[in-house]
């Protein structure tokens, strides 16, 4: 049976059980009798994730299930926000594998290593290893899971994923494994397959600020930049851009006008390759002046405050990132693709707002008719063989499933 991805999804005024049977309805339509291997769901906040997990394991007779609960839902054929999105995948060429641990914000190690003493460390005759990494969305531990993983798991493994959204409510998310609904929970579902997966990765912001360097922070909270606070040095470097939009920085106090102005003015960190920038999100302005974050921020990092206003680059950031998991496939020597998993950045959403469908509609371009399931993440992961960072903010990270043999 050749690797098949086939997606749902459903935003219905019903009870979220039947909102969830009718989107894994849509997706066995597609799969026309094909086995189920895979059940993959992503849940608004709008809905009892409970009542889903349960409705779409009942639906595919209890097969394996990841998922989490989201900030926005997109197929091949619908961009949402308050819905159910469900892919059903069907392979004689990949093999799966689940394990969740709870605890993660405490002790991200211990979390880990629970999950890998549950998962193989090799599969004979699958010998492609691609680990799909699921997080509370609210933990701030991103960067660290994501190193634990490679690390604990497999220096050579693929890992890609990212964190459980709520709808921007910013209060409590979730992960789904099999018949596990969890908060502060870490999920894994190990792909073991015969064929290489394809990734890729691309944000669309471009440097703004002057280079600065943190000087004070602990965990995922950054307190003092040049040995000033944190939003005082934000607000004196993006004063004037932000001017230029209609924002007066010294303004800005309600939740979620700050949300926007940090959608466009997000922290970018400096990597070995000059030019190139790991993007992080500020969450939020804590009362003494620092910023919180989705993930650990290291005193002594180095970064430029970024502009992410330009919108057609926004929008090409998703093209770009297809088209690097296309290209890494061709030169691979495989062309034909049975589907594509997409960990889409909520604030992408919040920037490009009615455009958004624009940069989703980029992955058909690149790969046309091929069916795709993404969701709207808060940070995304791509760590590749030999990177020593794999978390990403604003970003569109892309994982390409061959549907067989290479072709060429």
């Amino acid at each position: 049976m050749p690797t098949r991805l086939a997606t749902g999804l459903c935003i219905g005024d019903g009870s979220a059980a039947a909102v969830a049977r009718e989107a894994v309805m849509q997706a066995k339509e597609k799969l026309e009798g094909g086995r189920i291997d895979l059940s993959i769901v992503y849940s608004s906040s709008k809905h009892d994730h409970r009542e889903v997990v349960d409705a779409v394991r009942e639906a595919t007779g209890n097969a394996p299930l990841i998922g989490a609960s989201s900030a926005g839902e997109f197929t091949e054929e619908k961009v949402e926000s308050g819905s159910v999105a469900v892919g059903l995948l069907s392979s004689d060429e990949i093999k799966v594998f689940t394990a969740i641990a709870e605890g993660v914000t405490e002790d991200p190690e211990a979390a880990i290593k629970a999950i890998a003493a549950k998962l193989p460390d090799e599969v004979a005759g699958y010998p492609y290893l691609t680990a799909i990494v699921l997080i509370d969305g609210l933990s701030g531990v991103g960067e660290e899971v994501t190193l634990l993983a490679s690390y604990l798991l497999d220096p050579e493994m693929r890992i890609v994923g990212g964190m459980a959204g709520d709808d921007f409510r910013m209060e409590e998310t979730f992960v789904f494994c099999d018949e596990r609904v969890a908060t502060d929970a870490l999920g894994i579902c190990l792909f073991a397959s015969k064929m290489p997966l394809f990734t890729g990765v691309k944000h669309g912001h471009i440097p703004l600020s002057r280079t600065l360097k943190v000087t004070r922070a602990q965990g995922n909270v950054l307190y003092e930049i040049n040995d000033m606070p944190a939003w005082d040095v934000w607000k004196e470097e993006t004063a004037e851009a932000a001017r230029k939009m209609g924002v007066d920085v010294e303004k800005l106090v309600d939740p979620a006008e700050i949300a926007q102005f940090f959608t466009n003015y997000i922290l970018g960190l400096a990597t070995e390759k000059e030019g190139q920038y790991k993007i992080r999100w500020p969450v939020s302005i804590n009362k003494d002046g620092s910023l919180s974050f989705t993930c650990g921020i290291t005193e002594g990092s180095v970064f430029r405050i970024m502009d992410g206003s330009d919108q057609e680059k926004q929008i090409n950031a998703a093209e770009e990132a297809a088209v690097l998991a296309k290209e890494s496939a061709k030169n691979a020597g495989y062309s034909e693709f049975a589907g594509i998993l997409v960990f889409d950045c909520a604030v992408r959403q919040l920037m490009l707002g009615g455009r958004f469908s624009e940069a989703v509609d980029c992955f058909k371009k690149v790969l046309p008719g091929v069916p795709f399931l993404g969701w709207e993440t808060y940070g995304e992961i791509r760590l590749e063989p030999g990177q020593f960072s794999g978390f990403h903010n604003t970003t569109s990270v892309v994982l390409l499933l061959p549907d067989g043999g290479k072709t060429a």
